[in-house]
């Protein structure tokens, strides 16, 4: 596993990462963001990435609809998203993040084969570049982010994975252990965002190492899986901002580096042998 966190794609952003100590940077290209314009900077990106040695761990594109009010895909959503696996592959991203929203008026199962029928076409359109295609579990432009919709899109979609993040599982009041346990080997991305529940509910997304979540189990679960993939560290409280924040992302930082087995670790036998 390789340890990072979430920043931009111009080469101060890059320099930051490396600053951090980190060797992965993830972009989170959304809505807001003509993905051609970066795409466009692609090669300015890989040599960023040669550069700092950061390695760009994970792109995606949160907030965007892509189907109509009609059930038809949206051209210009794919377009982005399409853009945006071609930058994955130019700069040697494993992974592209994405959701399906819903179309008010259909049937849940309406709504999951014109989801499979979308992801279908990413995946098709990734094919031979490298690059594999997660849909995130949270909510925002997406119905696909619970085992209801992954049972059936993912069941129909064999290359399809999961971004996963504990916070979006522990506030809809999901047993996030179990879900992970159940759809660990099909996790592709992983976020660190911690989560502080209170009573039962989420207070605040604390940055994770000050929070509630029970991260040892979360990455002894990985750890069964293989995961061998990206932990992205994503700052999200607005309670932790300024000073206070940095430290909290390199607080965060040196809790998750615990918890990454070092590279010489052969486990391969049945006992550890050096």
């Amino acid at each position: 596993m390789v340890l990072g966190i979430i920043n931009g794609w111009e080469e101060g952003h890059f320099k930051a990462v490396n600053k951090l100590g980190l060797k992965a940077v993830e972009f989170c290209i959304n809505h807001n963001y003509d993905s051609a314009e970066v795409l466009a900077k692609a090669d300015d990106i890989k040599r960023y990435s040669d550069t700092y040695e950061v390695k760009v761990g994970s792109i995606g594109r949160w907030g965007m609809e892509r189907i109509d009010k009609n059930g038809e895909i949206i051209p210009e959503a794919l377009r982005h998203d399409m853009n945006l696996i071609d930058l994955a592959s130019k700069v040697g991203c494993p992974v592209f993040n994405c959701g399906c929203n819903a179309v008010e008026g259909k049937s849940f199962d309406e709504n999951c084969q014109i989801a499979i029928g979308y992801f279908s076409k990413l995946l098709d359109y990734a094919r031979g570049k490298n690059v594999k295609v997660a849909v995130y579990n949270c909510d925002w432009a997406n119905f696909v982010y619970n085992e209801k919709a992954w049972t059936v899109v993912l069941g129909a979609l064999d290359e399809l994975g999961i971004k996963f993040d504990t916070s979006h599982s522990i506030n809809r009041k999901e047993d996030y252990l179990r879900v992970l346990r159940d759809w660990k080997h099909r996790v592709y991305h992983v976020h660190i965002k911690g989560n502080l529940n209170i009573a039962g509910e989420s207070y605040d997304d604390s940055p994770a190492g000050l929070d509630t979540t029970n991260w040892p189990a979360v990455m002894s679960l990985l750890y069964i899986a293989n995961y061998n993939g990206m932990l992205s560290i994503e700052p999200h409280s607005h309670n932790w901002r300024g000073a206070k924040g940095q430290w909290a992302v390199e607080y965060t930082i040196e809790y998750m580096k615990k918890f990454i087995m070092p590279e010489d670790y052969c486990c391969d036998g049945d006992v550890y042998m050096p």
